[in-house]
């Protein structure tokens, strides 16, 4: 029995000397491979003309706005249009009862038939007395007098036909109608409603937005800016060709009509700063209406020779924005830029970079300074790492792992 367990024992013994002899001498085989390279992927540089676009909030409003007021004094008889409906010139939206102007305009048709019956009695007079004077059966004097008579005859006339027009211009404001065409509003007043000439009653309001106006304004000193990059050549813009200017809606979505800039005031607000401009945008849809607030977007030139990057790939540090690019030689290195605005989901590199540098955007994790890498173009990226990972997952020796990376740009 004793000699049976002492021959586990050995047998024991034997396997842990064998296996501890193994790991000795898998150990230093193991140790000589080097870790394989990580994966980056990178942006190559390029130099390209970028727009110059500035944003700023802005107030949409319609082109022509009509306030529909009352004209003459009066009752209202009726409303002849429907409420929040589209109008065309000279449409007619309310009725004031006429009776009363009817009757003013009968008054003066009276009056001047009387002024012209006088007219033409004064003027036989001075006919009659035209002759007697030559034969002197009557004096100058009552010839003259003839002659008054009927100039003030004449005079009475057109004073008659003067009010005549006014009273019949009094009865066709009877019949209010709006000077333009566009979405007529609410009514402000109803049928019995006693309206005012002189108080100018507000009746409702017509207001065309197709197209309509886009109202914000610019800090003087970014127009100035603006201005002396165009006189040197920084900024560039077509002369003769109008600033297109595009607008975010308050939803987030894009307004899928571009617009042109069409005035701009030539005076600085002094309380703000800033100078009063103005786009003009087709409305066919309806989609902008007078007072929604919008995000204008304004084409102000081309900068050209500049280059963006994916905000991912800068790192904002106190020194100043940094990115990490790939070297001739493969390996990591920090470099500080300057940045411009940004622009969907990307920086504008505006000095730090030159074409062709090779810029890391994603694996930022997985390096460090002076650090060997694999780079992967960001067009073939996604392609490669499906590969690359088989590679690692085979087990391949480091040499041929090496050279795949050499091989990879």
């Amino acid at each position: 029995m004793r000699q049976l367990t002492a021959s586990k024992a050995l047998l024991l013994l034997s396997a842990l000397l064998m296996s501890a002899c193994d790991s000795e001498e898998a150990g230093p085989a193991a140790a000589g491979q080097a870790p394989p390279k990580p994966e980056v992927e990178v942006q190559v540089m390029r130099a390209e003309a970028i727009d110059n676009i500035i944003e700023v909030p802005g107030r949409v409003q319609a082109v022509r706005t009509a306030e529909i007021r009352a004209r003459v004094d009066g009752i209202i008889q009726r409303r002849l249009y429907r409420e929040g409906s589209d109008v065309e010139a000279g449409a007619e939206l309310f009725a004031v009862d006429p009776r009363e102007m009817q009757a003013s305009l009968s008054a003066v048709k009276a009056t001047l038939d009387r002024a012209q019956a006088t007219e033409a009695n004064a003027a036989q007079d001075v006919q009659r007395y035209k002759g007697l004077v030559e034969e002197q059966a009557i004096s100058q004097q009552e010839y003259d007098t003839a002659v008054a008579g009927l100039r003030t005859a004449q005079a009475d006339v057109s004073q008659a036909k003067a009010q005549l027009d006014a009273a019949q211009l009094d009865l066709d404001y009877t019949t209010i109608s709006t000077p333009i065409a566009g979405r007529a509003g609410r009514a402000e007043v109803t049928e019995g409603a006693l309206v005012s000439a002189a108080n100018g009653t507000l009746l409702t309001t017509v207001e065309q937005f197709d197209p309509v106006y886009v109202n914000f304004s610019q800090s003087s000193s970014e127009l100035l800016s603006i201005r002396s990059q165009l006189a040197s050549g920084e900024l560039t813009h077509p002369e003769g060709v109008d600033v297109a200017v595009t607008l975010t809606l308050e939803n987030g979505s894009e307004f899928d009509q571009v617009g042109k800039m069409n005035f701009y005031a030539m005076t600085i607000d002094q309380a703000t700063g800033t100078v009063a401009l103005r786009a003009e945008f087709p409305n066919p849809d309806r989609l902008l209406l007078p007072g929604q607030f919008v995000q204008a977007r304004i084409q102000a030139g081309t900068r050209e020779e500049h280059m963006m990057l994916p905000q991912r790939a800068v790192q904002m540090a106190e020194e100043g924005p940094t990115v990490s690019v790939v070297t001739d030689e493969d390996t990591v290195a920090v470099r500080s830029v300057e940045v411009g605005e940004q622009r969907d989901g990307n920086w504008i590199i505006t000095d730090g970079l030159e074409p062709g540098d090779r810029v890391i955007i994603s694996g930022l994790q997985k390096i460090r300074p002076d650090q060997k890498v694999r780079a992967a173009d960001s067009g073939e990226a996604n392609a490669d790492t499906p590969a690359n990972s088989a590679e690692a997952s085979t087990g391949g020796d480091a040499e041929s792992t090496n050279a795949e990376g050499n091989n990879t740009l």
